[in-house]
C-alpha cells in the first residue's frame, strides 16, 4: 500500500501532524459517546458527525478503520434521572440508546464497529484501578472512593498545556476531606443506599467515569492506539485524566493523535438550558431536512465553532438546493468517467490536509457548475459529470437522496413559492424607492408572518425561512 499523505490536527502537539498508523493500512479510533440520560442534543450531533466524516473518509482512501464510540450508561445523571423518572436504570438507558441511535440514522451517521458499555466492562475497570493501586497512583480513602494521586504522574496537564500549581491555585475551596490533594480524582464511587452498584476489593460502588474510557479503549483497541476524539469540553479534565490512567497503568503511550470537533452556538450564544437555547437532535429535525442539518455540520471545518441559527441553516439548505438542482434530470453514468480527474485530486487535497471539508466543498461547487454547462452544453458528459459528484459527496455523507425529491420537499416547506417570494421582495424594493415605506413595512410584516425573515444588505435583500413557533 503507497503511503498516505494525510495530516490531521493534533490537540496534543498544537499542529499538524502526518497520520501515520501503528500498524500499516489500519487506523484505531475511539471517540468519547453519549452519557445516556437525555436526547442527544446538537453538541452531540457534531461531535457524531465529525468523526463519522472522519471515518468515511479515511475509509475511502483505504484505510481499515476501526472505530469505537462508548456508552456511559452508570452515572450519577443517570441514577437521578431515573430515580426523577419513576423507572428502572436499564430502562432509562436502554430507551435513550434507541433514540440516539434513531437521531444518528437520520442525520446519515455510520454506526461504530463497536459501541462498548461501562456496565458490561466493570471487571476491566477493577483490575485497572487494582493496578494503579499497585503502582502507587491510586489509593483507597476511608469513605469507600477510591482516588487517583494526580501528582505521581509527571506528565500530568501535558494535553492541556497546563501547570499542576496553577490547577492547585484554582481548585475549589470546598476540599474533599478524603483526597490527600485536592486536584486527586476518583476512579471509584463508593455506593449510597439504594444506589445501583458492583461488588469490589473496596466495598459496593459504581465507575468514575474518566476510568470508563481507559478501561473500554483498552479492552477494544489495546494500549496505544491512533486516535482518540470527542467534544471541545473533554479535553480537561476527562481527557488528560484518561492519559494519566491509561499511561500509568499500561507503562505506554496512550494515544498517538488527539483531534477535538469544535462546539455548537447558538445565534452566536454558548448553548445552555438557562439561556432556552437548547435544542435536541430530534427537535432540531422535526422542524428541518436531516441533511440540511448535516450540511450545515459538514460545511465549517470539523475544530471550527459552528453557529445555529436561522441564516446558516437557510445558506446550508441553499446549498444542497444548488447540488440537487445539479444533478436533478441526469441519469448517472455506471462509472465516474469525468474527462478532467483534477476535481478529485482537489477534493483529497483538501481532506488530507485536516479534513478541510469547506475547501472540498468549493471543489463540488466547481464541479456542480461544470454539470449545469455540461447538461446544456454538452449533455453525452454530464452523466459522469454528476456521477462523480455523488461519489465524492458521499464521502462526506451527502447526496444521497433523490434530486427530485429533495427540491420537491424543500418547496413543500415553504409558505409560498420562492418565485412568489422573490416578487414581494421586489414590490417592496420598489415601494422603498418610491419613498413609500408604510407599503414596504407592509410586506416585511406579511412575509414574517409566515416565517419569511428579510436580511437588507448593501447586496439587495436576501431572505431565509424560520417556521413560527407553535401557539
Amino acid at each position: 500500500m503507497q503511503p498516505l499523505d494525510i495530516k490531521l490536527y493534533n490537540t496534543m502537539t498544537r499542529r499538524k501532524q502526518p497520520l501515520v498508523p501503528l500498524e500499516p493500512g489500519k487506523v484505531r479510533m475511539y471517540v468519547c459517546g453519549m452519557t445516556v440520560y437525555d436526547y442527544c442534543h446538537l453538541g452531540h450531533a457534531r461531535v457524531m458527525v465529525a468523526f463519522d466524516v472522519v471515518t468515511r473518509y479515511l475509509r475511502w482512501r483505504g484505510l481499515d478503520v476501526i472505530y469505537v464510540r462508548n456508552i456511559t450508561d452508570i452515572d450519577y445523571k443517570i441514577l437521578r434521572r431515573a430515580e426523577e423518572n419513576g423507572e428502572s436504570i436499564t430502562a432509562l438507558t436502554e430507551r435513550m440508546i434507541a433514540a440516539m441511535h434513531e437521531d444518528e440514522a437520520r442525520l446519515g451517521v455510520l454506526r461504530p464497529d463497536h459501541e462498548p458499555r461501562a456496565t458490561g466492562h466493570v471487571a476491566e475497570i477493577i483490575s485497572m484501578i487494582d493496578t494503579l493501586i499497585d503502582k502507587g497512583y491510586a489509593y483507597p480513602a476511608a469513605n469507600g472512593d477510591v482516588y487517583y494521586r494526580v501528582r505521581k504522574f509527571a506528565d500530568y496537564g501535558k494535553l492541556n498545556n497546563r501547570n499542576l500549581d496553577e490547577m492547585r491555585a484554582g481548585a475549589r475551596v470546598d476540599i474533599d476531606e478524603h483526597k490527600e490533594d485536592p486536584l486527586d480524582f476518583v476512579l471509584w464511587k463508593a455506593a449510597k443506599p439504594g444506589e445501583a452498584s458492583w461488588t469490589s476489593p473496596w466495598g459496593e460502588g459504581r465507575p468514575g467515569w474518566h476510568i470508563e474510557c481507559s478501561a473500554m479503549s483498552k479492552c477494544c483497541l489495546g494500549d496505544t492506539f491512533d486516535i482518540h476524539g470527542g467534544g471541545p469540553d473533554l479535553t480537561f479534565p476527562h481527557h488528560e485524566n484518561e492519559i494519566a490512567q491509561s499511561e500509568a497503568a499500561n507503562g505506554k503511550p496512550f494515544v498517538n493523535t488527539w483531534m477535538h470537533a469544535g462546539a455548537v452556538r447558538v445565534n452566536q450564544e454558548k448553548m445552555s438550558k438557562s439561556l432556552g437555547n437548547f435544542f435536541t437532535i430530534r427537535e432540531v429535525l422535526e422542524v428541518h431536512d436531516p441533511e440540511v442539518v448535516r450540511y450545515l455540520l459538514v460545511a465549517s471545518h470539523y475544530r471550527s465553532p459552528i453557529n445555529y441559527a436561522p441564516e446558516s441553516l437557510a445558506e446550508a439548505r441553499k446549498s444542497l438546493e444548488r447540488f440537487y438542482t445539479a444533478l436533478d434530470g441526469v441519469e448517472l453514468a455506471n462509472e465516474a468517467t469525468v474527462g478532467d480527474a483534477h476535481y478529485q485530486a482537489r477534493f483529497t487535497a483538501a481532506m488530507d490536509d485536516d479534513l478541510n471539508t469547506p475547501e472540498a466543498l468549493s471543489v463540488l461547487f466547481e464541479l456542480a457548475r461544470e454539470l449545469n454547462r455540461a447538461k446544456q452544453e454538452d449533455p453525452a458528459k454530464a452523466p459522469g459529470l454528476a456521477a462523480e459528484l455523488r461519489r465524492l459527496g458521499g464521502v462526506l455523507g451527502l447526496f444521497g437522496q433523490e434530486p427530485a425529491s429533495f427540491l420537491k420537499g424543500v418547496q413543500a416547506a415553504l409558505p409560498l413559492a420562492e418565485e412568489e417570494i422573490e416578487a414581494r421582495i421586489a414590490r417592496r424594493t420598489a415601494a422603498k424607492q418610491a419613498r413609500d415605506f408604510a407599503a414596504a413595512d407592509a410586506i416585511r410584516e406579511e412575509l414574517a408572518a409566515l416565517g419569511i425573515v428579510l436580511k437588507d444588505s448593501r447586496e439587495g435583500t436576501g431572505w431565509f425561512y424560520e417556521p413560527p413557533a407553535e401557539s
